[in-house]
């Protein structure tokens, strides 16, 4: 129990389509932990979801639905846990939307959109938790970024890949201003992970050929095969534990050796 009674907030905690997204794969591997979860996301659907497989096994899950993006959705969020649970413990921002193109395909607003929902977020959340964790001398922030905002992964997606860029580099920023107070800040760096969201987007790469899109992003990686929400999740459990209490500032990648290859 790695985790126990430890109080855990994980945005994008739920599935956008059957089968196990990273955020409630995290979930559910935080609770099992023994961690008390805070699912939150934008369908209050999907967090209760995720909320009703922890209970079912005998956690500890508070379904929010809230739009991380809305500052003062935040601050009621982080507000209501404290009232039911007290301070959080640890922070996982996992929420990310893109847009497929370059400048002159997407729109302004599309640019905009993205940037609020995959960093902005993370700023208003960052702004919400941190005084607690200050207080308490202890926290952990960690962050689903993705190999897009270090590399090229074969098709145009800028808004997303800066945003994920930004997102590396904010977590770094934070650890290191913070790493006197007990506060560890880490990113992961998700290369081609097989989730729902698979079919919703990248497939329309491929003609909205699921199965193509799968075999053409399991032939990239050099271990032949995509990774799992669980892959994910399970290294998200390491890095909010005390077992990684001496790692704080950096990036685990976590991609079947993606970008380990020359192209």
């Amino acid at each position: 129990m790695k985790l126990a009674n430890r109080v855990v907030l994980v945005t994008g905690a739920g599935s956008v389509a059957p089968g196990w997204g990273i955020g409630k794969a995290c979930s559910v591997t935080y609770a099992r932990a023994g961690a008390r979860v805070v699912a939150v996301d934008i369908s209050a659907e999907a967090a209760r979801e995720t909320a009703t497989i922890i209970q079912a096994e005998g956690g500890q899950c508070m379904p929010l639905q809230a739009d991380v993006a809305d500052p003062a959705a935040v601050c009621a969020i982080v507000d209501e846990v404290r009232q039911h649970w007290g301070s959080i413990n640890v922070l996982h921002h996992n929420v990310g939307i893109g847009k497929v193109g370059g400048p002159t395909d997407i729109t302004f607003e599309d640019w905009q959109q993205v940037q609020s929902v995959n960093v902005d977020s993370l700023f208003h959340l960052s702004r919400a938790v941190l005084p607690d964790m200050r207080r308490q001398q202890h926290g952990v922030i960690l962050a689903t970024s993705s190999v897009a905002g270090i590399r090229y992964v074969g098709y145009p997606h800028l808004a997303y890949s800066v945003t994920k860029a930004a997102t590396i580099h904010f977590i770094k920023m934070l650890a290191l201003e913070h790493a006197g107070q007990g506060i560890r800040c880490n990113s992961i760096l998700a290369g081609l992970i097989d989730t729902p969201r698979i079919a919703q987007t990248v497939a329309r790469q491929f003609a909205d050929d699921l199965d193509a899109a799968r075999a053409a992003r399991a032939r990239q990686v050099p271990m032949q095969k995509m990774g799992t929400a669980w892959d994910i999740a399970n290294a998200a459990l390491f890095l909010s534990s005390d077992e990684a209490g001496y790692i704080t500032g950096t990036e685990l990648v976590i991609d079947g050796g993606l970008t380990a290859k020359y192209a």
